[in-house]
């Protein structure tokens, strides 16, 4: 296991703070979910789709608690934590079923809490238990999860790991700008003001290049460069990295002393209270990510969705919580790995969509070396946006999915408005899965892999009950993310 990212006093203060909250929470269980997505993954869809179906009696069948009855209510709550924003559930469900619009994603940390009230399924749990469980969900940017791990890097390994990707395949056409100008510097000339920020200004823009749809690379740190809210111009976010470093410590007054510096800032003034005030609090851990986007870029940008889920899985403090270990520490004992927009693909693909991010997840536990907590991995939809039909073409039946295009999405050189309903033939996923881990040029005459068909749907629009309420938000397996997140709490 890495070491911790804390020291004695931090651990000391944490331990305490923890046996502080279990003690309160024999009375009032609690648990805290973690929320995050990794580049465009559906992370405020997901978390306003969960609480909306669980309010609203959503179609949960395979949600244990929910099917079985022993749910007897759902509430939103005042959230504990004082100072941090509510993550607005109301609002975002507002724009989804009546604007008909996806909301806009949150670019900071966010939190809200769900009171379920339920009957245990044993004899001997209904005895002991409250019947009353507190779900904490703190919703927080994949960007700042894939910082974690500058915690363990000083300034030098930080900058050759990170020139050295940089140089790596489609990345490198990405990175010539930031990279020309770095080139013009010497690390041990003087420390220059303007300087820093014009290397810190082109390193961004080369994060920012890196992150759009057409490439959609998922490796991003530091994730703050991609969102720095009131950090924007601080010291704090005007470092790059920079080769030649001279050995030893940087000659005072040097460039290479200022952005040595300025990366430990980053660190203890961003990452670190991240870390001790909100991640190292977490039990509980949801991961989605856009595996479709990556395989249509490719095997590179898939092996990029590996190297940042290396980081990710690596960053948690997983590991099953004993009774005694329980009162102290928190660890987080289950992860879940969701690949969204299960609703692009036929329920054909749905499996194999599920096997491509597992061989991915598998890869990358492989490369961390150590395991603990309990990992699933799962493609789900947390909005369902089409329904599936069938049309003959050449004589020929064809799977397709039907769904409303956003306006100004454009399908065949058409142009849709948002409002007509269109069948799109989204594409098959292979069942075999090597041919995405194969580097280019490795297998000669290798066919050119299969694309999927990604077209942007708006939202459903909701059928009315009988009594005039709108039903529940459509979805794929989100009960049973469901059920492998919080069914062992509510048995």
């Amino acid at each position: 296991m890495a070491p911790s990212p804390m020291n004695i006093a931090d651990e000391a203060m944490l331990a305490l703070e923890t046996l502080a909250e279990r003690t309160t929470g024999m009375l009032s269980p609690s648990l805290r979910l973690g929320v995050t997505g990794l580049s465009r993954a559906g992370k405020t869809v997901f978390i306003s789709a969960l609480i909306h179906n669980l309010l609203h009696g959503g179609r949960l069948p395979l949600f244990e608690a929910r099917r079985s009855g022993r749910i007897k209510s759902v509430r939103l709550q005042e959230q504990p934590d004082d100072a941090v924003p509510r993550f607005q559930y109301e609002d975002h469900v507002r724009t989804l079923v009546e604007k008909r619009l996806w909301p806009d994603s949150t670019r900071a940390i966010s939190e809200l809490r769900l009171t379920i009230e339920f009957e245990s399924a044993s004899a001997w749990g209904r005895l002991l238990s409250a019947g009353r469980l507190s779900i904490d969900i703190v919703d927080y940017p994949g960007e700042w999860l894939l910082d974690l791990p500058l915690l363990e890097q000083d300034y030098r390994t930080f900058s050759e790991r990170t020139i050295k990707l940089a140089g790596q395949g489609r990345r490198k056409a990405l990175s010539r700008d930031w990279l020309a100008i770095a080139g013009r510097v010497a690390a041990d000339q003087d420390a220059d003001e303007m300087r820093a920020r014009d290397l810190a200004e082109a390193f961004s823009a080369y994060l920012r290049a890196c992150k759009e749809d057409e490439h959609s690379f998922s490796a991003l740190a530091p994730g703050r460069f991609l969102m720095p809210g009131d950090l924007e111009g601080s010291p704090a976010l005007t470092f790059a990295p920079l080769a030649g470093l001279p050995e030893g410590k940087a000659p005072r007054g040097s460039l290479a002393a200022m952005m040595e510096r300025r990366f430990e800032a980053y660190k203890t003034h961003v990452v670190k209270p991240f870390f001790k005030e909100h991640f190292a609090r977490l039990d509980r851990q949801i991961v989605l990510v856009d595996t479709l986007q990556a395989l249509n870029r490719g095997p590179e940008a898939l092996a990029d969705l590996e190297n940042a889920l290396v980081d990710v899985l690596g960053a948690f403090r997983s590991g099953s919580n004993s009774m005694l270990s329980a009162l102290f520490t928190r660890r987080i004992d289950k992860v879940l790995v969701a690949a969204t927009k299960a609703d692009h693909l036929h329920h054909e693909s749905h499996d194999r969509l599920e096997a491509l991010t597992r061989r991915v997840v598998d890869r990358a536990l492989d490369r961390i070396g150590r395991t603990g907590a309990a990992i699933d991995v799962m493609a789900l939809a947390s909005i369902r946006a089409t329904r599936e039909a069938t049309v003959s073409r050449d004589g020929e039946d064809l799977p397709v999915i039907v769904g409303t295009p956003i306006a100004g999405e454009t399908i065949n050189g058409e142009v849709f408005d948002g409002k007509r309903r269109t069948a799109v033939f989204p594409g098959d996923l292979p069942e075999k899965t090597d041919m995405y881990f194969r580097p280019p040029g490795a297998v000669p005459n290798m066919p050119a892999l299969p694309q999927i068909n990604i077209v942007r749907f708006r939202p459903p629009e909701l059928e009315e009950s009988n009594t005039g309420l709108k039903l529940s938000l459509p979805h794929i397996r989100l009960d049973r993310a469901l059920q492998f997140l919080l069914g062992d709490r509510l048995a």
